[in-house]
């Protein structure tokens, strides 16, 4: 049976980070990984991360609705690869707005249950953000909702980018993320997603269970995601980095990210934006893309006030 780690979280937690680190620790202990990203665009921006890896990419949607067959398709050319050229362990990436209860109980399913063993679900979670998401004020009822259904389904939750918030704060997430979960599940505090391989890869298979309450459950659940949209501009060329994060910024987006090239700088910059706020990586040069993702995004207005700002 191939071990199998599922990440979740919600928009800009650090999902791709822990990934990676994950991936990195397991080619130094000479392991080979597979990869399933979900990704709600056409394109996977984060593409180049993964240069020396090879991945199944699932776009145009979340695992848990309009691409479920896909995953299934995915986990069966995974097996038939096993054959000719095997790997050690798989993980899976869902979208920031899967629900992982659908990635498991496609991966417990009869088709699946004998080739895979669900070791972890591990849950991200954004602390610099995630009082703000418990908002009435600031978040929509089905944000609030499918945070809680990520957080309940994971085995390991990862409290991520504790370095943003005080100590007080810190203890406020803790305690909401402890009512959730209850003792059973272990809560790490992480900066930049780094924990110690040891806890990431602790098998917690036992826990990870689908109860014919669960699938009886599983039948009425309700997609909160589907408002959740994913738009896409090419050829982004910027005057500066300033620009584009006053811009970003007023149209309220939950996560934005791509490549783009800055005139002032003659440079091209890798841009991740979530929680209000954008990092910068510089990178090679690249054909230029900026996915933004949104609650219900006035398209027609994005494409506009991009042809005028950003293009």
């Amino acid at each position: 049976m191939i071990p199998v780690y599922v990440i979740s979280g919600f928009l800009g937690s650090g999902k791709t980070t822990v990934l990676l680190h994950m991936i990195k620790e397991w080619k130094e202990q000479g392991k080979k990984v597979g990869i399933i990203l979900n990704e709600l665009g056409d394109e996977n921006v984060e593409k180049h991360l993964f240069k020396e890896e090879t991945i199944y990419e699932l776009l145009n949607g979340c695992i848990c609705c309009s691409i479920q067959e896909d995953l299934k398709t995915a986990l069966q050319q995974f097996i038939t690869e096993q054959e000719k050229n095997p790997t050690d362990v798989l993980l899976i990436e869902g979208t920031g707005v899967a629900n992982p209860i659908e990635i498991k109980s496609t991966l417990l399913s009869a088709d699946f249950i004998d080739q895979f063993q669900l070791c972890s679900m591990i849950g991200v979670v954004d602390a610099s953000h995630y009082l703000e998401y418990q908002s009435v004020f600031s978040s929509s009822k089905e944000i609030r909702e499918l945070l809680r259904e990520q957080i309940s389904s994971s085995t390991l939750l990862l409290v991520n980018k504790k370095d943003l918030v005080s100590e007080r704060e810190n203890q406020k997430v803790f305690s909401k993320l402890e009512k959730i979960v209850g003792e059973e599940v272990a809560i790490i505090p992480t900066t930049f997603g780094k924990v110690s391989m040891d806890i990431l890869t602790k098998e917690r298979h036992q826990t990870v269970s689908f109860s014919s309450a669960e699938v009886h459950e599983k039948d009425h659940v309700h997609h909160h995601h589907h408002h959740i949209h994913a738009l896409k501009i090419t050829e982004v060329t910027l005057k500066s980095r300033k620009s584009l994060e006053q811009w970003l910024k007023r149209h309220s987006l939950l996560r934005a990210k791509g490549i783009v090239f800055i005139e002032d700088e003659n440079k091209y910059y890798d841009v991740q934006f979530a929680a209000n706020k954008a990092r910068w990586h510089e990178t090679e040069k690249a054909d230029t893309l900026l996915i933004l993702i949104g609650d219900s995004l006035n398209v027609t207005e994005l494409h506009e006030s991009a042809a005028i700002q950003l293009i």
